[in-house]
């Protein structure tokens, strides 16, 4: 684990084989040990003698927009890995239940009908990306997609919110296990979502917003 003032990197919240076969040993070691890594070390050097050394990350990206674009693509890359591992278990699955559930339903109709709307939102990001469940100013749930590294907290998002769970469609994700098979991938995502994490957020995110 690495630390630096605000930003800490890290451990992963299971061992690398957790989430077999739904991602893979190696996969997942090269994702978090390489390419998480990467993104850790490349902000701390983008932000390294500034103001946004002393800040934390939500300021950071409230105002990403004045910043240059490689605190902007590593930020967000730091971030939103750390946000990923975390909201995926070893064989969890199942379905939400209880405030978040509701809150689902009334957003999208049906838990099956919010699956699939996440689903297309990551099948459809053209090139690399995310997928995201957020929740408004207002409390409503949403889903959409950024490009590269960004997120629904950036003051730069189409879509503003806070985000409750994520899904990496950048291929380094899932490209050693299902190739170029993209819809595999979200496919079995499903069965390691940890939704009491992402029930959690949604506590959270509804206090933050005052509601």
């Amino acid at each position: 684990m690495s630390t630096t003032n605000n930003f800490e990197f890290q451990a992963l919240p299971y061992s690398y084989d957790d989430l077999e076969p739904f991602i893979d040993e190696l996969t997942l070691e090269i994702h978090y040990g390489k390419h998480h890594k990467a993104y850790f070390d490349n902000f701390l050097n983008a932000i390294k003698g500034t103001k946004m050394e002393s800040m934390n990350i939500n300021e950071i990206f409230r105002n990403i927009s004045k910043y240059p674009m490689a605190v902007r693509n590593n930020s967000g890359g730091y971030f939103n890995h750390t946000f990923y591992w975390e909201n995926m278990k070893a064989h969890e699955g199942g379905v939400p239940t209880g405030k978040l559930s509701e809150a689902i339903s009334k957003s999208f109709t049906s838990f099956e009908e919010f699956k699939k709307q996440f689903s297309d939102a990551g099948k459809t990001r053209f090139g690399s990306g995310w997928a995201w469940l957020s929740l408004d100013n207002k409390g409503k749930l949403f889903i959409c997609s950024t490009p590269n590294q960004d997120n629904p907290l950036m003051d730069i998002a189409e879509k503003k919110g806070i985000p409750l769970l994520t899904m990496d469609v950048w291929e380094h994700a899932y490209y050693l296990k299902y190739q170029n098979k993209r819809p595999d991938y979200i496919d079995a995502f499903w069965n390691i979502v940890n939704w009491e994490v992402v029930a959690e957020r949604y506590e959270h995110a509804m206090k933050a917003f005052g509601l």
